[in-house]
């Protein structure tokens, strides 16, 4: 899986699945009504500082602020709370249980103490990347995860108009000790359930390069159940990946369509019949076997579906809540009944907030403004 407390949702109780049990439609699996309560926009709160004396609450949020070079916390309830400045456009982010959390930007690994919230190291990356700038297609980290035992962070470094590399970083020492290569563009990267192998998804060269955590051997995967034709210009690639707890394939959600679920010790793969038909990228899995999907939205309007989230049962019930604009990463309360998916995006037409998706009882969404184009997401 992730790293420990990346998303909060490895920590996930059964509760999630006897909740999606009750939510999942019949037939094909897919619900189609609407929530029962209209989505809901809150107003935005003005963050204020940290008291000496206080500490960040159990259940905050921390977003990266893509379109920014800040992290953000929010309360689930009200909105945001503070924010720390990490460097020029946040991608992803990792939280250990010690409470510091991991942050890829463009230049740099952030470390912040989330307790304190405040930044306390900034890591530069080992690998040339390119003039500093923001956008979809910016050089610097994307993807990153915490070893298990907390003593590695693994970051995927994206390099323009190159395949990218997976940088290790000393969590103790706090620098870069090994950079590996991957794929184009690493979306994502994920690590073994015992901390033997690591995962790199990338986008732009439909793959996921395994890596050996003890001897850093790369080994390439070839993920595309819809081909390769098109090549960087092709909409079918692979984004995101969630480690299955039960027996550690991975699962990578495509077009609302397919899943696709990969050995990584044989690099051979099933293809699993999904029913969102939207375009997808974030995925988390809950210790249940859970799957939680964003659909980013249409690729050909007249005849997909629009953005929502999916959530699957570990024997593959779905039930596809629909959102209001695109999205791309989410994150699941500690209990299983709340699921908060980033309405960043990494294409045009993010917003800046998180849906507040009700997993438990009907499956209603509020809408919670937080943060400057929020993409990689932690429940603390």
């Amino acid at each position: 899986m992730k790293a420990p407390r990346r998303t909060a949702a490895t920590r996930t109780t059964s509760l999630a699945l006897a909740a999606l049990t009750a939510l999942a439609g019949c037939g094909t699996g897919q619900d189609t009504a609407a929530p029962s309560r209209p989505a809901a926009t809150s107003t935005a709160t003005t963050p204020t500082p940290l008291p000496t004396h206080a500490r960040t609450p159990a259940g905050t949020l921390l977003v990266a602020d893509f379109g920014s070079d800040t992290v953000t916390f929010v309360d689930p309830e009200k909105g945001p709370v503070g924010s720390v400045k990490v460097g020029r456009a946040p991608y992803g982010l990792a939280v250990g249980d010690d409470g510091r959390a991991w942050v890829a930007t463009a230049d740099a690994v952030a470390v912040v103490d989330t307790r304190t919230r405040e930044r306390i190291d900034r890591i530069p990356y080992e690998t040339e990347t390119g003039p500093v700038t923001t956008g979809e297609y910016r050089g610097g980290g994307m993807g990153i995860a915490l070893a298990p035992d907390g003593e590695h962070v693994y970051v995927g470094v994206n390099v323009p108009d190159r395949k990218g590399a997976l940088e290790v970083i000393d969590t103790g020492e706090r620098e870069v000790t090994d950079t590996v290569p991957v794929g184009r563009r690493p979306f994502d990267v994920d690590v073994s359930k015992d901390g033997r192998e690591v995962y790199a998804t990338g986008h732009d060269s439909f793959d996921v390069t395994v890596v050996r955590a003890d001897s850093l051997k790369p080994r390439r995967v070839e993920v595309a159940p819809y081909g390769t034709e098109g090549g960087l210009g092709s909409w079918l690639k692979p984004h995101y990946t969630a480690v299955r707890p039960s027996d550690g394939r991975l699962l990578l959600p495509f077009e609302g369509e397919r899943l696709v679920v990969l050995d990584p010790r044989t690099g051979e793969y099933d293809v699993e019949k999904m029913t969102a038909n939207t375009h997808q990228h974030g995925v988390t899995v809950t210790d249940d076997g859970t799957l939680f999907a964003v659909g980013t939205g249409p690729i050909d309007p007249d005849a997909d579906e629009g953005p929502s989230l999916t959530v699957r049962t570990k024997d593959g019930r779905e039930r596809v809540v629909p959102l209001t604009g695109p999205h791309e990463d989410v994150a699941v309360s500690e209990d299983g009944r709340t699921a908060y998916v980033t309405g960043g995006f990494t294409r045009d037409g993010y917003w800046n907030g998180i849906s507040v998706v009700d997993v438990w009882d009907d499956g209603s969404v509020r809408r919670l403004t937080a943060g400057e184009r929020p993409l990689g997401i932690a429940v603390l």
